[in-house]
């Protein structure tokens, strides 16, 4: 069997992040935007980048859900452990991303287009909340030939993680790594990323079902998936449960489910198991939390790594509480630095 070079491959849209905390109120009304919500820009949106960009105090920092991720497991494995494809543009943008990237030995293959700029997204910062505004640009430029030229890297990863997002971008590539993993029983993981994804892309989503070997996402976006598929269910524990148990193609692994909750309890449920696990949260002190934008990203890659590692499944979720409880310290959807090493809460 062949030597794996990279222990998880993950696939999105690479984003710029532009994050202000300034005038957040008036930019919410201005643009009718949810305090805690995720519109994607149109015409009408476009200027505020502009003025996010204006405050003297923005921060400029790679985003896009399943690069944060991928950043993540990269900050916990040894160098060169991870790999991400997703498209940028050919600008100063798509240069800050790499920087961020190397910074903590995270390899990528973007595919650069030509016309679209690099993907920005707008995050108006109000107290603890966070309005996300995302013009996806050349990120939605993403093909699965990409993917094929590089199909050696494909070949010597060991697990692929997809976020939920790029179901909005190139379907075909999403499966070409999902029918990969049933082949060759690779570890084959999906985050929902957010509630839109469960309504409005409910068939790409729903292609992809049966390849799920992890299937992680919050209680909102649970709730979403539910409600999508009328399903008479309400309660996460019961959610998480129907997701464990869908009909699974690689019948080699057990379905592993997560919902998230915030402070609430993690949720866990296994495919054939009856008993959903709740995983309680570590408390953090209210005024440590900087900014919660990629937490879930920082849950998910705590606990990939652990998944990489071979750790038990209660081990990966500590690992992921662990790593988004570090990350929400953060400025943006990052990580700090010096690095900080695992160290387990009981």
């Amino acid at each position: 069997m062949a030597s794996h070079q990279y222990q998880l491959l993950c696939l999105e849209n690479p984003i710029l992040d532009i994050i202000s905390k300034k005038d957040g109120r008036a930019l919410l009304e201005e643009y009718a935007l949810d305090p805690n919500g995720f519109t994607m820009a149109d015409d009408k949106h476009k200027s505020i980048y502009d003025k996010l960009l204006s405050d003297p105090n923005a921060v400029l920092t790679a985003g896009g859900a399943a690069q944060n991720t991928a950043r993540g497991v990269q900050y916990i494995l040894e160098p060169d452990s991870v790999v991400y494809f997703g498209c940028v543009g050919n600008d100063e943008y798509a240069e800050k991303l790499q920087e961020a990237n190397k910074k903590v030995g995270l390899k990528v293959f973007y595919r650069v287009d030509e016309k679209e700029p690099t993907g920005r997204c707008g995050v108006v910062v109000t107290d603890h909340n966070r309005s996300l505004v995302t013009d996806l640009a050349a990120a939605n430029c993403y093909k699965v030939e990409h993917l094929k030229e590089h199909w050696d890297v494909v070949e010597n990863s060991k697990a692929y993680f997809v976020g939920g997002y790029h179901l909005t971008v190139c379907v075909p590539a999403v499966m070409a790594l999902a029918e990969d993993a049933a082949k060759n029983n690779k570890p084959f993981a999906l985050s929902l990323n957010a509630p839109f994804i469960c309504q409005f892309f409910k068939d790409p989503l729903d292609q992809t079902a049966p390849y799920w070997d992890y299937i992680v996402g919050n209680e909102t976006e649970a709730v979403a998936y539910a409600e999508a598929h009328s399903l008479d269910l309400k309660a996460p524990q019961e959610i998480v449960k129907h997701l464990a148990n869908l009909p699974k193609k690689n019948t080699q692994r057990k379905r592993v489910a997560i919902i998230t909750q915030g402070t609430e309890p993690t949720l866990v449920a296994v495919q054939g198991e009856d008993e959903v696990k709740s995983y309680p949260v570590h408390p953090i002190d209210k005024n440590k939390i900087e900014d919660t934008t990629g937490a879930g990203d920082a849950f998910a890659a705590g606990f990939f790594a652990g998944v990489a590692k071979g750790e038990s499944l209660e081990k990966c979720v500590d690992m992921g509480q662990w790593l988004a409880a570090l990350g929400i310290q953060e400025q943006g959807p990052g990580y700090p630095f010096p690095k900080q090493t695992y160290k387990a809460s009981s």
